[in-house]
């Protein structure tokens, strides 16, 4: 059976989750960005924590990780290249790495860019992908770190998970990713529409998170850099997809 996963909003615009075995009781959280709505969804739920799988070293990431812990002790996993910078971890996990939760593999995807280091969580099973600020909700996380080539090849590789995967990521930037996204591709009625739908969904107050892969590849620019519509629309046409996204994250960082 996939696990159970829930979203839980914390901080202003972060987005944390559980993943739920209910046979073996297992339940992994990913990204601790505030301890209190973490800790009060368990206690809701009657779940025990026995994973924390981190995706990368910012605090808004990490730093509600020691308040868990206090309460829930719990495995917790982090990539071996930012261990250093990491809350201390049981586990180091890289690239092709597997962990089992309830019985289903977990398969770890180096998706550096936003950072060096920053790693994916894929559960085939559940269909589900912990993306966190590398694949986001029409978007993807600004490069702090790594380079575009770097973050074109990470996407890349999220963009080649089966398109039923549903991507968990860990912002509530949808809204504003949508306006940028109408300066690259104006003309794409799945854009459109989804822009309509996000309209709705946030003034009703509900999440734009998670969103289906095979949507973000209709709709999110950062995915299309291959789209001979968008080349064209940024007079690259036939240019190197590496550097149409680099354009496209350049545009975002100054829109």
């Amino acid at each position: 059976m996939p696990l159970e996963i829930v979203t839980i909003p914390c901080l202003s615009d972060n987005y944390a989750f559980l993943a739920h075995d209910g046979e073996s009781g297992e339940t992994a959280l990913v990204d601790a960005p505030e301890a209190e709505p973490i800790l009060a969804e368990l206690t809701a739920r009657g779940w025990r924590l026995s994973h924390v799988l981190l995706t990368h070293h910012h605090y808004d990431h990490v730093d509600g990780l020691a308040g868990i812990l206090a309460q829930h002790p719990a495995q917790v996993v982090g990539a071996s290249a930012d261990a250093h910078r990491l809350p201390p971890l049981d586990a180091q996990v890289a690239e092709g790495d597997t962990l089992t939760i309830g019985g289903e593999p977990v398969h770890v995807l180096d998706v550096s860019g936003h950072t060096v280091g920053h790693i994916a969580f894929h559960m085939p099973q559940s269909h589900a992908v912990f993306t966190a600020d590398s694949l986001m909700a029409l978007g993807c996380g600004r490069l702090f770190e790594g380079s575009a080539p770097q973050m074109w090849a990470s996407l890349s590789k999220l963009a080649a998970l089966p398109e039923e995967t549903i991507v968990y990521s860990g912002h509530e930037y949808t809204q504003s990713n949508g306006q940028f996204a109408q300066t690259i591709e104006p003309e794409n009625p799945a854009l459109q529409q989804r822009i309509a739908d996000i309209a709705r969904a946030r003034a009703a107050g509900e999440p734009t998170v998670p969103s289906p892969l095979a949507l973000e590849k209709a709709t999110n620019s950062f995915l299309r850099a291959e789209d001979s519509g968008i080349q064209a629309n940024l007079g690259m046409t036939g240019a190197d997809p590496a550097a149409v996204f680099a354009e496209i994250r350049a545009r975002k960082d100054r829109f």
